[in-house]
């Protein structure tokens, strides 16, 4: 597994903290995620997405229902990658976003990470 990029983004007070890796198994998910929450020990959610030859995963991490997850899969679908986990860790600033805020502020990890990973390598 190979970190390829990291973003962050701040939103009401909360701090998105996006990281794209390379994956060759799910065992390199699972180590990432243990590692990650070994390193962020005060963030609240780690959800994330992955898709792994055609085989595809995503989870809220405790976030509602579909508010998390898919928006970091769709960001992954929409761009066609493959042997790709995204997790977004977020440390939560004491604003709630609500269903809708959540969804659009996961999206906009993910994507910013992708548009800072394209203008890197263009």
């Amino acid at each position: 597994m190979k970190l390829i990029n990291q973003n962050e983004i701040i939103i009401k007070k909360s701090r998105f903290i996006s990281l794209m890796y390379e994956i060759s198994s799910k065992e390199d998910v699972n180590n990432v995620l243990e590692a990650l929450k070994k390193e962020h020990k005060k963030a609240r959610h780690f959800p994330y997405a992955y898709k792994l030859n055609n085989t595809a995963k995503k989870s809220d991490d405790k976030e509602p229902s579909g508010t998390a997850g898919l928006p970091i899969y769709n960001i992954i679908e929409r761009n066609n990658l493959n042997n790709i986990l995204i997790i977004v860790i977020r440390y939560f600033g004491g604003v709630k976003l609500g269903a809708g805020g959540l969804i659009r502020a996961y999206s906009s990890a993910a994507a910013n990470l992708l548009e800072k990973n394209s203008s890197q390598h263009n």
